[in-house]
């Protein structure tokens, strides 16, 4: 396997230059780093006006050179920071489900408001938490993957990114994804409980929702009509 560095770099920077909106991108990822854009102007020698003109669109599209500058930056204060991202990226170089177990796993070009992910499938929130975007989304099949996957693979529902949601289906009341996820860290920014109202909902989810700060939402949209919403989306 290539170095997890090296392939996130790549990533990144071929997500970036392919972009429609690539400074919307840069924003992204930066956002996923978790860097302000004074830390990274520090880091590239810039002022933050410079960074917020390329995220804004203000100024031409980065050339390859200010991408690979911008990524490299992102990964050494990462690396500086104990390599957590660069960490994440390596435990899901290899993902790969079952279609019976998770529906759909997308990575989005830049975030998408937490709002607008539940407008497209109908869902409810539940429960605030702390995260108002998200740069992706899992849809999975809650009982298969319960009794099917190993923490491990749990991990790699959360593709390149924890900043999402994940959607589960087959769910009754909710016991059973919200309790699978209190074992597993990081927690997601938002969990989508597929196939039933509020009213079905078990009693302690929201409780365990809000202890972990992660925003929860119930949908009855059905599962065809979930996946079609997505399928464009955002």
């Amino acid at each position: 396997m290539r170095d997890p560095r090296a392939e996130l770099a790549e990533r990144i920077a071929g997500e970036v230059t392919l972009s429609e909106d690539p400074g919307a991108t840069l924003r992204k990822w930066r956002e996923e780093f978790g860097v302000a854009q004074t830390t990274l102007a520090d880091e590239l020698d810039v002022s933050a006006s410079v960074v917020s003109d390329y995220e804004s669109g203000r100024r031409e599209n980065p050339g390859i050179r200010v991408v690979s500058r911008v990524v490299e930056s992102l990964l050494d204060i990462d690396e500086r920071r104990g390599g957590d991202r660069v960490r994440q990226h390596a435990r899901v170089l290899s993902a790969g489900f079952d279609k019976d177990v998770v529906y759909d796993l997308r990575e989005y070009s830049a975030t998408v408001s937490l709002s607008r992910f539940y407008d497209a499938i109908g869902a409810e929130t539940v429960v605030s938490g702390s995260a108002e975007t998200i740069a992706g989304h899992t849809i999975i099949n809650s009982v298969e993957a319960i009794k099917r996957l190993s923490s491990e693979e749990f991990y790699r529902l959360y593709g390149q990114s924890t900043n999402r949601a994940l959607v589960f289906t087959n769910v009754t009341r909710g016991e059973s994804p919200l309790v699978a996820l209190r074992v597993v860290t990081p927690t997601p920014s938002a969990v989508v409980l597929h196939g039933l109202d509020g009213a079905d909902l078990w009693e302690h989810a929201p409780a365990l929702a809000r202890a972990d700060g992660v925003s929860l939402a119930t949908t009855a949209v059905s599962i065809e009509s979930t996946l079609e919403a997505l399928r464009e989306f955002p």
